[in-house]
């Protein structure tokens, strides 16, 4: 049995620790709300670009001479692009992304198509580099607070990736934020946007409207199909935008359960190596007393 000196210590360090999780539960708490405020601002402006894209898109019908909205005759590569964090202690935040996106490149593989992976922060870059798939890019720094400005850079990167015929088909992997302590893994198809999937990817507002046959009329100028050019690359940067806003989020959501779970468990411990120390302290207590009747047994 550990001596009383040794079980102090160790409530110390485990009283430490909590005072760390405490603190970082804390922090993550109110991050988080910052982030949700952030995706519900989103929303709007992202239900008016998917709404504009799609009207512009049903209005222009066949558009050949966009690149950007032709699929290629053959997939033979397909970017995987894996949103996650640059931190860890988020509980499995980080990790079933990683396990999504390589199960879907064994899957592409396994079709004879040569998957290529890209990664939205440090965790899912480390780790896809420690199984031996080196990402084709990195984008790192920013998953605490991305701005629209990192979106668009992702968004270029495949983009051009895409028009130049490197990659026939893109997708992404992100978690969804449904509450603090449920994510979801989200697997999109990003690229090719032709016109169908532009329009599959409607609003309860627009269907509502649609069943009910109350659509506005719309007059284009200029043409539908130049709008339409310049609508593209921005409902790309919005769809990955909100990947990175649903993606922090869930951090931040994981990262606050973990912490508080990583607390309650701390508790725990230090419950039972309370009870632990009391035993040694009753143990020595009990040896000192038979030391004295022994003593004084002597003594008679």
């Amino acid at each position: 049995m550990a001596s009383q000196r040794d079980v102090r210590n160790r409530i110390a360090s485990v009283k430490n620790i909590q005072k760390i999780t405490r603190a970082m539960e804390m922090v993550a708490a109110a991050r988080l709300r910052r982030a949700e405020q952030r995706i519900e601002a989103l929303r709007p402006y992202a239900g008016a670009i998917r709404r504009m894209t799609r009207e512009a898109a049903q209005a222009a019908g066949s558009v050949p001479r966009l690149p950007i909205l032709v699929e290629h005759d053959n997939v033979g590569t397909v970017g995987l692009l894996l949103i996650a964090g640059d931190r860890g202690l988020a509980g499995a935040f980080n990790s079933q992304i990683v396990r999504a996106g390589v199960a879907a490149g064994r899957e592409h593989d396994g079709e004879g198509r040569s998957p290529v992976y890209l990664a939205s922060g440090r965790r899912p870059a480390s780790s896809l580099s420690f199984r031996g798939l080196e990402p084709a890019q990195s984008f790192v720094g920013f998953s605490d607070r991305p701005a629209y400005a990192d979106a668009r850079r992702i968004a270029e990167t495949l983009i051009a990736a895409y028009v130049d015929g490197e990659v026939d088909q893109v997708e992404v992997f992100y978690n969804g934020y449904i509450s603090p302590i449920s994510q979801v893994v989200r697997r999109e198809v990003l690229l090719p946007l032709q016109q169908a999937t532009v329009l599959e990817d409607g609003d309860d507002d627009q269907a509502e409207q649609e069943e009910t046959g109350q659509r506005a009329l719309v007059e284009y100028e200029p043409e539908p199909e130049e709008i339409l050019q310049r609508l593209v690359p921005d409902y790309v940067e919005i769809s990955i935008y909100r990947a990175l806003l649903e993606s922090t989020a869930s951090e931040h959501g994981a990262r606050m359960t973990a912490m508080r779970n990583a607390s309650e468990n701390a508790g725990e411990i230090i419950e039972d190596l309370t009870l632990e120390m009391n035993r040694a302290r009753q143990a020595e207590i009990t040896q000192e007393i038979m030391e004295v009747v022994a003593g004084a047994e002597g003594l008679a």
